[in-house]
């Protein structure tokens, strides 16, 4: 009895050190406009991923901002927890990742990756995705959806390394490809569902 709730201990512990980190820095080019700032369900994107995460990390949560930084940091506000400026994000989502992870690296024991234009993703899914991980503190945890797997992933700081030297558009494939360590799927077909134009929206209402 004493070692399970040691390790139940060591699990909640473990869980006041998961971050999250909102990726929504890009310009949306395809859009035509800022897509951070799309309504859906009658609150923009960007909000509702904040919310979210906030509801699984309050104030351990990270908003990557960069085109129009201003005006989509105001459209989350109040933050339970901070938002950074990603000058660089032009350079695509690699740099947004490296940029959020370097802002909580010392403070994180894992960091969990949402994307500012998936509006189906769900609580319930964040929240299952995290009690996988509790159950294993070294996983890395992925949403698979469509034949294929992305976020929603969790990354554990054994990842922070090759996480903080991404660059560019490659995004976070390549330190799945090459994990290094276990990989734990949770299935979400939901999240195949993302925002690259506006009638992706429109499919949605």
């Amino acid at each position: 009895m004493k070692a399970e709730e040691g390790q139940r201990d060591s699990n909640i512990a473990t869980a006041e050190r998961l971050f999250a980190i909102v990726l929504a820095a890009g310009s949306g080019s395809r859009f035509g406009g800022i897509k951070q700032l799309a309504m859906y369900d009658d609150m923009p994107l960007v909000r509702r991923a904040v919310r979210l995460a906030e509801s699984a990390c309050g104030p351990r949560s990270l908003l990557v901002a960069g085109y129009e930084w201003r005006a989509v940091v105001d459209a989350c506000h109040p933050l339970q927890g901070f938002f950074t400026n990603n000058v660089a994000y032009r350079e695509g989502m690699g740099c947004s990742i490296a940029c959020g992870v370097r802002a909580v690296m010392g403070a994180a024991d894992a960091v969990l990756l949402a994307l500012a234009d998936q509006p189906l993703v769900t609580a319930d899914h964040l929240q299952h995705l995290l009690g996988v991980w509790a159950e294993s503190p070294d996983s890395i945890v992925v949403t698979s959806f469509a034949g294929t797997e992305g976020p929603p992933v969790i990354f554990p700081v054994r990842c922070f390394a090759k996480l903080r030297r991404l660059e560019g558009d490659q995004g976070a494939r390549a330190v799945l490809r090459n994990a290094g360590g276990p990989v734990r799927h949770v299935e979400f077909q939901a999240a195949a569902v993302d925002v690259d134009a506006p009638e992706d929206l429109e499919k949605l209402t």
